[in-house]
């Protein structure tokens, strides 16, 4: 597994966040995770607009190999969600932690944070 980038938090279904001053945080799937999906063909995105709790199903990655949901790390409103990965999914295999980010959200409550995993704790996990 590759170097994990230090300026990310963690979650144990193996999404990662980048915390923005604004109040908004940009989302993805890990290196680990998009190894273990194989090649993805597709990528589910939700509505602009809408709002989840932590842990909901924001969406489905698609791959030669399998669907697996993906889970909302935080809670929020979308704002973003990255047209590139919606053209060519394979972003998410090729480059997990920069140009394949799936959205950014608008978070609801900063404590959240809080409960993510650190670059340390998420490698312990792995």
């Amino acid at each position: 597994m590759s170097e994990l980038p230090v300026d990310l938090l963690y979650t144990k279904d193996h999404e990662w966040v980048r915390i923005h001053a604004d109040g908004t945080a940009t989302v993805g799937i890990t290196d680990y995770a998009q190894e273990s999906l194989g090649d993805i063909t597709f990528v589910e995105f939700p509505e602009v607009g809408a709002s989840f709790e932590i842990g909901d199903t924001f969406g489905v990655v698609e791959s030669v190999k399998a669907a697996s949901d993906l889970y909302m790390p935080l809670g929020g409103e979308i704002v973003e969600i990255n047209e590139e990965v919606d053209a060519a999914p394979e972003l998410v295999n090729q480059e997990a932690f920069t140009q394949g980010w799936l959205l950014k959200l608008r978070l609801s409550d900063d404590s959240q944070v809080a409960d993510l995993m650190t670059p340390e704790a998420y490698s312990e996990l792995m």
